[in-house]
Parts: C-alpha cells; sequence; structure tokens
C-alpha cells in the first residue's frame, strides 16, 4: 500500500472511531452524567480508553464534544419553553416542573448545575445561561409580586443545585415522590395564589 493510501486509511479509521467513541460517549453519559467510567464508554465504542485520550483529549474533550446531545439542547428548550410562558407565576412554576424533570430525567444536567467539570467551556457557558435565567425569573416574580416575598436569586440556584446533589449522591426517589417533593418547592417559593406570597 502506498504512503498516501495508507494515511488515507489511518485518517479514515481515526474518523470512524470519533465517530463510535462519540456515539456510545451520548448513549452512555445520558444514562449516567458526564462521571460516566471512560473505560465502559470506551467499551462501549469498541476502542481503548487510550483512544478517547488520542482523539478528543480525555474527558473534558469529550464532554466538550457530546455536551449539546446530551444536555445542552434539552436545557436550553426549558429555558425558551420558560421564556414564552406569558404569566410570570406559570412561567415560574412551569420552569421549575421542567428543570426538575430534566435533572430526575437526565444526570449530566446535575452535573451541568454542580459545575462538576469546571475546565468545560460549554459546560460553564450553560451553567451561566441558567443561572441568568434564574436573575431574570427572580426579577420577575419580585416585580409580579407572585414570589415568596424572602425568596433570593441565590436561594433559587441553591435550590436546583440542592436537588442535583441529592439526586446525585442521595439516589433517585421514586417519581411520585419526587413529583409530590416537587409540588412543596413550588408552593414555598411561589404559591399558587398572591395570598400566600
Amino acid at each position: 500500500m502506498s504512503d498516501s493510501r495508507s494515511a488515507s486509511a489511518l485518517r479514515s479509521d481515526a474518523r470512524r472511531n470519533v465517530d463510535r467513541i462519540l456515539q456510545a460517549a451520548v448513549r452512555v453519559c445520558r444514562e449516567q452524567g458526564f462521571s460516566a467510567s471512560l473505560d465502559e464508554i470506551a467499551a462501549a465504542a469498541g476502542v481503548s480508553k487510550a483512544t478517547i485520550f488520542n482523539r478528543l483529549g480525555g474527558r473534558v474533550g469529550l464532554i466538550d464534544a457530546v455536551i449539546d446531545d446530551v444536555v445542552a439542547t434539552e436545557l436550553k428548550a426549558v429555558i425558551e419553553d420558560a421564556k414564552s410562558v406569558v404569566g410570570v407565576r406559570d412561567r415560574i412554576r412551569g420552569y421549575i416542573v421542567a428543570l426538575r424533570d430534566l435533572q430526575y430525567e437526565r444526570p449530566a444536567v446535575n452535573d451541568v448545575l454542580l459545575q462538576e467539570y469546571r475546565e468545560s467551556e460549554p459546560l460553564l457557558d450553560l451553567c451561566h445561561a441558567g443561572a441568568d435565567f434564574h436573575e431574570s425569573l427572580v426579577a420577575q416574580g419580585r416585580a409580579a409580586g407572585v414570589l415568596a416575598h424572602d425568596v433570593t436569586v441565590e436561594d433559587f440556584q441553591a435550590l436546583a443545585r440542592d436537588n442535583a446533589l441529592a439526586l446525585k449522591h442521595g439516589g433517585r426517589p421514586p417519581r411520585a415522590d419526587y413529583d409530590r417533593r416537587t409540588g412543596f418547592v413550588l408552593d414555598g417559593i411561589c404559591p399558587r395564589s398572591s395570598a400566600s406570597a
């Protein structure tokens, strides 16, 4: 085989390996979050762990490459959907429910909220976009008088972060219990009627 054919075959193999790694990473990280074992991702892709480092630079490069498919698109959609809700109370309550649902379903959301991989610029950008939206929601909720009077932006952030910690390190409760507790959170920070606020 000539040198040019050999180099072309290597490039082709490298592209196939990267494609397999990315597909496997999306599957595994959707189920387990970004802290999923690189050995497991490599095995799912049919490559060695060293190939992940060689082709993507390790965990952070892998996160950067798959974050949109694993979680960013869904998180951004939750924010955009909330922005389209007309009433401020419904916007806040709907956003909290949608975010908590996504936290329950996608472990990688919790990695984002906890800023587990600060070396990943896209992960931090996503976290900052969420924090900016939280700040906007709290300002809107205060202006409309629909938030409990003492809720701060820091409280709003802490509620999402505390839920992330509980789900990541405490395990997922049964869905019915989780949904009931989401109701407690909603009624505590954004009561159904202004009289409770």
